[in-house]
């Protein structure tokens, strides 16, 4: 799409916006200063996608699609509003660095973290994404699928390495992440950063369904074999105090 179809598209959009009955083809031909067959066009590309929709009367008003990601946004922005303080709190318990992520499109996306003062990570992590099957925050989030949703994830192709430690049977996978819903929490134990061990737990909504995760990562020589459960007692609480704030009913 070119650039003035794209920002007609938007003119579109943000005059439906306004509308709360929506608006027929002619109309918003007029209003934008538009050609019929200009309007038709677009019209029926933001149809496909779902980001408008035609009601029995013949007019045009917002679809789903573009409710839905106003949605997501918005309780991302609340996610992440909520779960700052308790953040802070994990990284001041544990000294290690706190991160906060989604899951999208079969990877992790980080939404925030919470630095210490001698931070792990100085650079920006936000919006950066990561495997599943290796990291911590993966695994949390996996949690919240079932077994055959997981196996269609890597029917097509092999569980990637990234270090020797990482898991890359499925079957061992599957395991890993039925261990992590029994104990609450999730291990990397060098799994996607040779020398970095990160343990994470997930975030639920009101609905009991899992919508992020929460973590801390730190040298090994930081994180110890032997701090590993006290530091996941750190997070898993940090996790249901997020939950709770998600409106999650703890029974």
């Amino acid at each position: 799409m070119k650039v003035q179809s794209l920002d007609r598209a938007f003119d579109i959009l943000e005059l439906l916006s306004r509308e709360q009955h929506g608006l027929k083809l002619t109309e918003i031909g007029k209003r934008l200063e538009l050609h019929k067959s200009t309007v038709h066009r677009l019209l029926n590309a933001l149809k496909q996608r779902g980001y408008i929709e035609k009601t029995s009367r013949g007019s045009y008003r917002l679809g789903m699609e573009f409710i839905e990601l106003a949605s997501l946004y918005l309780n991302n922005l609340e996610l992440k509003t909520e779960a700052q303080p308790i953040m802070r709190e994990l990284s001041a318990a544990t000294g290690n660095t706190s991160f906060l992520a989604i899951l999208q499109e079969n990877e992790v996306v980080y939404i925030d973290k919470m630095e210490t003062h001698n931070s792990l990570r100085k650079y920006s992590i936000i919006g950066k994404r990561a495997p599943l099957h290796c990291t911590a925050l993966g695994k949390s989030l996996l949690t919240g699928m079932t077994e055959e949703q997981i196996r269609k994830m890597y029917k097509s192709g092999g569980i990637k390495a990234f270090t020797d430690k990482t898991i890359v049977s499925l079957d061992t996978l599957l395991k890993e992440i039925e261990r992590t819903r029994q104990r609450g929490w999730s291990l990397d134990d060098e799994e996607y950063e040779q020398g970095i061990r990160c343990i994470g737990a997930p975030i639920r909504d009101y609905r009991g369904e899992v919508i992020a995760a929460v973590s801390t990562s730190g040298y090994v020589s930081v994180i110890t074999y032997d701090r590993i459960e006290e530091i996941a007692g750190h997070v898993t609480r940090a996790s249901k105090d997020i939950s709770l704030r998600m409106g999650y009913k703890i029974d």
